[in-house]
């Protein structure tokens, strides 16, 4: 019987620490300089694909601010509800990652292909964008 809820236990522990290691939940985006809180991003998964949505801007005075640089179905929408990842999913090969989509930046309107990687067993995330070999990576630290 212990041996029974041993099993179980692990179990439980592992499925908890690989849902963790993944995309999925609320990021607090830090800027290029590694200090800056800028905003808050849940990305969730839907069938596969996962998109990530800015929910609250921490500079109050770009709060209300719209995506007026967008060139998409994004322009002139408030940033605060914006979808900026769209069409992402886990690597086939490496499942530590999850790219083939692209992340927006609501400041310039241009968009990136985008790489997510967790690390710290989830409790951070690489955020890399990038075109060609020129690319920029965020640190985001998970939130819930």
């Amino acid at each position: 019987m212990k041996a029974l809820i041993t099993a179980a236990t692990l179990s439980l522990l592992s499925s908890l620490a690989a849902a963790q290691a993944t995309p999925v939940g609320l990021w607090k985006t830090i800027d290029d300089d590694g200090k800056t809180e800028k905003s808050l991003v849940r990305i969730t998964e839907n069938g596969g694909v996962f998109t990530g949505t800015i929910e609250k801007i921490f500079d109050a005075s770009k709060a209300d601010g719209k995506c007026d640089q967008c060139k998409d179905d994004r322009k002139d929408k408030p940033v605060v509800g914006l979808q900026i990842i769209r069409s992402v999913k886990q690597d086939a090969d490496d499942k530590t990652l999850w790219g083939g989509g692209e992340i927006l930046d609501p400041n310039n309107g241009k968009t990136y292909k985008t790489r997510l990687k967790p690390v710290d067993g989830g409790k951070r995330m690489e955020m890399r964008g990038y075109i060609g070999f020129f690319y920029r990576t965020q640190v985001w630290v998970r939130v819930e």
